[in-house]
């Protein structure tokens, strides 16, 4: 299967800008949804009732997207990006005007899904179609600014979800992704033109039933470990051996598949390896450890939830101004592969930073390690998608951009689930030495502000202790995961990448 390369040529610059915009708006209307929801989840419980049910709010949302990330890479591959972005978009916006209209929870919940499914496929052409508008070291720049949608999403969601929840109503937040959504759609339908692939595709059945069986194993097993099941409940590892079981089949049906959702020989090329690799390992340390900064500070330092999230700005700025310097850099100099052994580098530094932290560090001091933190990991951020999409094969732009993201998507869920496990495991031998028996609160309750606000002053003060300590181990943890990112990201070949357009 060949794709011609001048189809693009036939689009001015300032069109592809536009439609690079519209790809801005996308990203970010998917991104947005994913953290606008907290705040507003508890005036839904009280509206639609069903408590019981409320973790598939969003349970349901990352599991679909989850499943379509790599499909949908696919997807596009054989049929064209501007079918699989426009079936995101219309999806996306259909889903959220029917999340706004939910008249159970039942309801939500299925219409969460769909509105993931459709995420899937937003998140995946975003870097698809950036590729084959620009050149490689031009596509670099424009990745870099792509950062700029998760930034926006992790501190303006929150915020945007209590505004609208206060002031209008839940429905709200899933209506204020039409405007976006009628924007990336006007500007792709009047502005992206791209070449279609000249063969009939040949669609891998198998390998999409087993791929899909084996991530919904893995994203329930990290959703539900340690907080819904136990970790040794037959639940937990029934899950983890059908993982296991699942993506072994995968691996086997796609070595004979004649189009792989993610080809094999894609995997035998050492740029996309480490690629993948250093996302995983991007994904857990960068994001999976960051998770809990808010914690810390609502536990430990006594902030309250709105405040915690907006700690977190100084590791978004350092992100962003990372990226976008890589993205710069690499437009200039068409030099990447020392920036994830940097990234995982600094990153390292960061995360030994963090460790030190306890009861008494200042805020100003926090700032800085999160912002070390921040700019180790958008070094790599955007550039492991470069490099990806540089070692593959045109046929392959959209199997290996979904790749790299879909391994960085499983390494923030397993950091996630296994980091959660080791905070909790040690805030319960901590809380024990420093706090009298009979008054020793479970990790679920110590981390609630109605319960803290209860507590008495010394009980208050061993909590934030054991926390802090717990917190420690924590990220002392990532220190080793860091140390395979480096040691896998020194082995990047240096591979040329194209002039500018």
């Amino acid at each position: 299967m060949t794709i011609t390369r001048d189809a693009p040529a036939k689009m001015t610059h300032r069109h592809r800008v536009l439609v690079f915009g519209g790809l801005m708006l996308a990203g970010l209307m998917s991104s947005l949804d994913a953290t606008v929801l907290g705040t507003a989840l508890p005036t839904i419980v009280g509206d639609l009732g069903g408590l019981d049910r409320l973790a598939w709010v969003s349970t349901a949302y990352v599991l679909a997207t989850s499943v379509t990330v790599p499909l949908s890479g696919r997807l596009g591959d054989l049929f064209g990006r501007r079918p699989v972005l426009l079936t995101g978009l219309i999806g996306f916006l259909a889903g959220s005007a029917a999340c706004g209209a939910a008249p159970s929870m039942d309801a939500l919940i299925a219409f969460r899904a769909v509105q993931g499914a459709a995420a899937g496929c937003l998140m995946s052409s975003m870097f698809a179609v950036t590729g084959e508008l620009f050149e490689p070291r031009e596509r670099a720049r424009y990745q870099g600014y792509s950062a700029l949608t998760f930034a926006v999403s992790s501190i303006g969601g929150p915020l945007a979800g209590g505004f609208l929840t206060d002031h209008a109503s839940w429905r709200w937040v899933f209506y204020v992704n039409m405007p976006l959504g009628l924007a990336a759609t006007a500007l792709t339908l009047a502005f992206l033109r791209l070449p279609k692939p000249d063969r009939r595709p040949r669609i891998d059945y198998a390998g999409i039933v087993l791929l899909g069986a084996a991530v919904t194993c893995f994203t329930l097993l990290t959703s539900w470990a340690g907080t819904r099941y136990g970790w040794r409940s037959p639940e937990i590892l029934a899950l983890a051996a059908g993982s296991a079981v699942l993506f072994a089949a995968w691996v086997l049906v796609e070595r004979r598949a004649a189009e792989a959702i993610i080809p094999p020989r894609l995997f035998r090329d050492r740029s996309f390896a480490v690629a993948c690799a250093v996302a995983a390992v991007g994904g857990a340390t960068g994001f999976g450890l960051a998770t809990y900064l808010p914690m810390f500070f609502q536990v430990v330092g006594g902030a309250g939830a709105t405040e915690s999230g907006l700690l977190l700005l100084p590791m978004m700025i350092g992100l962003l101004a990372a990226s976008m310097g890589a993205g710069r850099y690499i437009a200039r100099t068409g030099r990447y592969h020392r920036l994830p052994a940097a990234s995982m580098a600094i990153s390292a530094v960061g995360v030994a930073l963090l460790a030190t932290m306890d009861v008494h560090t200042g805020l100003v001091t926090a700032g800085l390690y999160m912002t070390v933190l921040g700019f180790g990991a958008g070094l790599s951020q955007q550039v492991v998608m470069l490099i990806a999409q540089n070692a593959a094969p045109k046929r392959d732009l959209g199997a290996a951009g979904s790749g790299v993201f879909a391994s960085r998507m499983l390494g923030t869920a397993a950091g996630m689930a296994v980091f959660g496990g080791i905070v909790s495991s040690r805030f319960a031998e901590e809380i024990g030495r420093r706090v009298p028996a009979g008054s020793v609160p479970a990790f679920g309750d110590a981390v609630r502000p109605e319960v803290l606000d209860t507590l008495p002053g010394p009980v208050r003060h061993g909590v934030a202790e054991a926390f802090a300590q717990a917190f420690s181990d924590l990220f002392l943890t990532g220190l080793p995961l860091l140390a395979a990112g480096l040691a896998a990201a020194v082995l990047l070949k240096n591979v040329p990448l194209g002039p500018r357009e």
